[in-house]
């Protein structure tokens, strides 16, 4: 065990109040407009998917060439996590910790901060459009910016903190679709802009959770996201796409069209909903019936459900009484709660506004959507063509970490990385921090 790790877990010192919980605070990104992409970074880093049923951390680096390569990983069963969100501080520390604690091991490398997947805190998406005078001059970086920091400013909403503020499109004058306005002239320079926040309280916990690791936060990604960015090509990112993450304790949404990240939505529902399911309308326990899940589960029925059997012992029986079930059984406690998922998306697309002009494709990815017949029920409920996805391959990743489950952690080390960075992410100056940053402070003092 290195340094770094055994200072975690010799409890955690009196955070510097001086220095915020992350270097750079989770909802006002810092860094300079960036339709073109940012150079890679130098040096190994880390980033964290927290999730309902395991943690996965990757520690990787960007090689002379310019590829990604992953030199650690660790993986933990989730704890004292829900839905994303931190329930439980102490389980919810072990378990993080061991994931950190392992990928350190492996790369040799120990961390001091994280990209961590945002998924807690009911994320939501919301558009603004604003309007900037310019009185006939040439736009500027900080014209940009403050037009960030006035979309921003229109999102604040009591209880909750800014994540992301994305542009979507910007115009100069009555010309829109300009991609990079900088060193154009115009009167009024109009901007399209993509905010998402989440619960302020739920961010919170995820950094007393990390500081109690010793980490700090770097940036806080949204989870459906960075699934997308492990996932789609460049033409469905182009011609619209939307990728469904289901997840173990949630499913997300991420459309997106021109390149663009149009919307994204967080549904408390996944796979653990099924699992507990087929537990308790068989009484057995939640380990049997996932494991009856994953080897015999199915969306989709068959001839031979009837006539296969299955063992199964109850809850609270001896291990040496044994039941058999037909495979229907688990069949029949699956697919209704699958319906009900896809029903969710379906609802979600209308309320939304996801028409078919962001593309009639969808991309399955994440642990639940590895299930048999998934897709199938997918088409047919959703109306639109749909795949599978698995993240783009990336050099060193084990064979473990690089299936549907692990979209998001992928997606998470592209970003980190640069090489995600082609959706711009137009950040604050760092003035525009100030006021979470001192809550940010406060709420750490306040719980030392």
């Amino acid at each position: 065990m290195n340094d770094i790790s055994r200072r975690r877990m010799a409890k955690h010192s009196e955070p510097d109040l001086l220095q915020p919980l992350s270097g750079i605070t989770p909802s006002l990104p810092v860094d300079a407009p960036q339709p073109r992409a940012r150079p890679s970074r130098n040096g190994p880093f880390g980033v964290l998917d927290i999730g309902s049923t395991k943690i996965c951390c990757l520690i990787g680096r960007v090689e002379p060439d310019g590829t990604l390569r992953v030199i650690g990983s660790g993986l933990r069963a989730s704890a004292g996590i829900k839905s994303g969100g931190i329930v439980d501080l102490d389980a919810a520390f072990h378990a993080i910790q061991g994931a950190i604690a392992e990928a350190e091991e492996r790369s040799g490398h120990g961390l001091r901060q994280v990209t961590v997947n945002l998924s807690c805190g009911q994320p939501e998406s919301r558009l603004f459009n604003v309007q900037w005078p310019m009185g006939g001059r040439a736009v500027t970086e900080h014209d940009i910016r403050r037009v960030m920091q006035e979309g921003n400013r229109r999102a604040q909403a009591p209880g909750r903190d800014c994540i992301h503020v994305l542009p979507l499109m910007f115009g100069v004058d009555d010309t829109q679709g300009v991609a990079d306005p900088r060193e154009m002239r115009c009167d009024q320079l109009n901007a399209r802009l993509h905010v998402i926040d989440a619960s302020a309280s739920a961010v919170h916990n995820l950094m007393a959770t990390l500081d109690r690791c010793a980490l700090r936060l770097e940036e806080l990604v949204s989870a459906p996201m960075a699934a997308g960015l492990a996932t789609l090509v460049e033409d469905e990112r182009q011609l619209g796409a939307t990728v469904i993450d289901m997840g173990g304790g949630s499913t997300g949404l991420a459309v997106f069209s021109e390149g663009q990240l149009l919307h994204t939505a967080h549904l408390p529902i996944g796979g653990q909903l099924v699992t507990n399911d087929i537990a308790q309308l068989l009484s057995t326990s939640v380990a049997q019936a996932e494991r009856l899940k994953t080897l015999f589960g199915s969306a989709q029925p068959s001839p031979d459900d009837e006539t296969e059997m299955l063992p199964i012992s109850h809850v609270g029986e001896e291990e040496h009484h044994v039941h058999t079930i037909p495979r229907s059984d688990v069949v029949k406690y699956i697919r209704p709660r699958l319906e009900e998922t896809f029903e969710r998306v379906r609802a979600q697309f209308e309320l939304a506004g996801v028409g078919r002009g962001t593309g009639t494709r969808v991309v399955l990815t994440g642990g639940a959507s590895q299930l048999p017949g998934v897709r199938e029920m997918a088409t047919r409920m959703l109306d639109r063509h749909v795949r599978l996805g698995r993240p783009t391959p990336i050099r060193g990743m084990p064979e473990l970490v690089s299936g549907p489950a692990y979209a998001t952690a992928a997606g998470l080390l592209a970003w980190a990385s640069g090489a995600g960075r082609r959706l711009p992410d137009l950040r604050l100056e760092d003035d525009a921090q100030s006021t979470l940053l001192r809550r940010i402070i406060k709420f750490v003092s306040d719980r030392v």
